[in-house]
């Protein structure tokens, strides 16, 4: 079989970076060299990300990208991957024709297969079952080698009006514990201090299987291994036990950081939304949360101009956020994507209005994150070295409280070699920019 140069390029969430892994893998393990760089390469595989409007935007400016070094004679294939094949396989075909072959999220797995089809001149397009995939296979690990995503289950089942995941990813599919359990000591052994316990909805974690199988027994066995920090993302509300909050209390490595997409707090739109739990629900699982674990961060979704959010249910959720004090959000602008419900609701909310509600909850949660900092000045914090910062001269780092990528940093001075991967403990002195200061301790 003939070796070729594979670049791949990987957009959108953690839980696709695991995707993309998987293919470097197997393409690395057919003889087939690997590569970052799409300049150069035989076949370039960009995995995509189809589940909002700024996503699939990005995706169709990546496939442009890279149909220039084609046309340039710099790339001589390319396979489009991921959710944007899957859900826009006619489009692809009649609006991208650089676009040489396409893998559906249910054919991961065929990425060797596809890239000899396509060096063989054929056009591959392979879509299989995306309600039963294969998500344990080896991984070519591409994150630094202190943190490691820990993807637990694929699909989701929680039908959200405004969300067209299920569509593109499948029902609910639990992976099994000996394989977590597997993969997750495989990651320590590269070196893995933090693990990141990633799937679209980790609170249902073994409701298929049918077993007794739980979130709350998983973490109790990664918190056997030899890792410092395991963090969560994303913990449905209700779906939350007391064995879990017991357990994320009790065990020393689970950082009390919890990513609770609640998407707003109003009943009425809640209800349109399609998600289960009420104001007073969500309320209260919050009081559960810092009564267990008084130094809680906790990180939500928010989505705004959702079919019949008027005035009225914009300030409940503005007023439920200055009563809450929720130290990290993000807030998201509502995307009217066909095939859902929510696109075809009465009620659409003008975007120039949604966009402006965006800019307010932004603002308000500015102020509360900037409130929470102060709060943490002259506080010594153990923090994750992530490397050095040449622009600002200082060594860069996280808290229990920010997680890779979508939180705040700090940034700290030393008088010796820190090296990347390490715990310190830093002294908070400043803040900026949502950004914390500060010099090492000791």
């Amino acid at each position: 079989m003939d070796s070729y140069k594979v670049a791949f390029v990987s957009l959108g969430c953690a839980k696709n970076l695991v995707n993309t892994e998987q293919m470097m893998a197997l393409c690395r393990d057919a003889g087939h060299a690997v590569t970052g760089d799409p300049d150069g390469a035989d076949v370039a595989v960009l995995n995509t990300c189809g589940f909002i409007e700024s996503a699939k935007s990005e995706a169709i400016d990546s496939i442009l990208e890279l149909a220039e070094l084609k046309k340039a004679g710099r790339l001589k294939k390319l396979l489009v991957t991921g959710c944007l094949a899957q859900r826009y396989p006619d489009g692809i075909r009649t609006e991208l024709p650089e676009v040489d072959g396409m893998l559906g999220t249910g054919s991961y797995t065929d990425v060797v297969p596809a890239v000899e089809q396509l060096m063989a001149g054929e056009r591959p397009e392979r879509f299989g079952d995306i309600h039963r995939t294969y998500e344990d296979g080896e991984r070519w690990v591409t994150t630094p080698p202190w943190t490691g995503y820990l993807k637990i289950a694929e699909g989701c089942s929680n039908g959200c009006a405004f969300c067209v995941i299920p569509k593109l990813r499948g029902r609910y599919r639990s992976r099994s514990m000996p394989a977590l359990l597997s993969e997750a000591e495989e990651l320590v052994r590269r070196g893995a201090k933090e693990l990141i316990v990633i799937a679209q909805d980790i609170t249902r974690y073994g409701s298929d299987l049918g077993d007794g199988t739980t979130l709350a027994g998983l973490l109790t066995e990664l918190c056997k291994l030899d890792v410092h920090w395991i963090r969560l993302h994303y913990l449905y509300p209700e779906a939350v036990t007391d064995e879990l909050i017991e357990v994320m209390a009790r065990e020393k490595k689970i950082v009390h950081y919890v990513d609770v997409p609640i998407q707003h707090a109003d009943d009425g739109i809640l209800k349109a939304m399609r998600r289960r739990s009420t104001r007073a629900e969500i309320e209260a699982l919050f009081a559960k949360l810092r009564a267990a674990m008084p130094d809680v961060a906790i990180r939500t979704s928010l989505i705004c101009g959702l079919p019949g959010e008027g005035e009225e249910e914009f300030e409940r959720l503005c007023d439920f956020l200055r009563e809450q004090k929720l130290q990290r959000a993000g807030v998201f602008q509502f995307s009217p994507e066909e095939g859902t419900l929510a696109a075809a609701m009465e009620g659409q909310v003008e975007p120039e209005i949604a966009a402006r509600r965006v800019e307010l909850v932004v603002d308000l949660q500015s102020r509360i994150m900037d409130e929470y900092n102060e709060a943490r000045l002259g506080t010594c914090v153990e923090v994750l070295c992530e490397g050095f910062d040449r622009d600002s001269g200082c060594y860069v780092g996280r808290t229990y409280a920010d997680s890779v990528d979508i939180d705040g940093r700090v940034l700290f001075t030393a008088a010796g070699l820190v090296p990347a991967g390490e715990f310190v403990w830093v002294r908070i002195t400043g803040v900026s920019d949502g950004d914390l200061k500060g010099e090492i301790e000791g």
